[in-house]
């Protein structure tokens, strides 16, 4: 391939295939950290939760959450992107299809070695889906809406994320030790990957 055929970082190729890349490595680290069975995110645990009492797959309750999300947009003034919609309907499309995909880890040291896994792609997803700079994810936008609000980011985190993990732990997810490594792992590790894939 000539240097001129090459997508740059820039050009709308390349911020495409950031962007659903990144959100297939997203559904797949979110497979692997609930086939782990160690414990999920704060969000993934309400995920798991609701589809537990529903039926529903996780995937698809990642779907219509992050659509019930978008709802809290309008009065927070929030405008979604390609990203956004996209991030709504693909991500609970691949953890699915991971879920569905994936065998069942076993033993410790392959459940351990599931939910490293799922943690370093959520992490690499993240670097990605935000370098293509095409509107954030509902969640991120609920983040950003608070802020707009006077919350800060660490404390509207905090709350939101503890009132989704308190809901989905009463639900039926499953919380454990998977749980605390995503949050004490997922900055570092994000922040740490910026290296290689710059956001800009």
């Amino acid at each position: 391939m000539s240097e001129a055929t090459v997508p740059r970082l820039g050009s709308l190729p390349a911020r495409l295939l950031r962007l659903y890349g990144g959100l297939a490595l997203y559904g797949l680290g979110i497979g692997l950290q609930v086939e782990s069975g160690l414990g999920n995110s704060p969000w993934d645990v309400f995920h798991q939760g609701v589809a537990v009492r529903t039926g529903l797959s996780i995937g698809t309750v990642i779907i219509v959450a992050g659509a019930l999300v978008m709802l809290l947009w309008i009065p927070l003034k929030q405008k979604p992107g390609l990203g956004t919609v996209s991030n709504v309907v693909f991500v609970g499309l691949f953890a699915d299809a991971a879920i569905h995909l994936l065998p069942a880890p076993g033993p410790l040291p392959l459940q351990a070695s599931y939910l490293a896994l799922g943690v370093t792609s959520i992490a690499l997803a993240t670097v990605l889906y935000i370098g293509a700079r095409m509107g954030p994810g509902p969640r991120d936008g609920l983040m950003t809406g608070l802020m707009r609000l006077g919350f800060s980011v660490r404390r509207g985190r905090f709350l939101v994320e503890a009132c989704v993990l308190a809901a989905g732990w009463l639900l039926g997810g499953t919380v454990g030790l998977g749980t605390l490594v995503f949050a004490l792992a997922i900055g570092p590790m994000t922040q740490v990957l910026t290296r290689w894939f710059p956001l800009t």
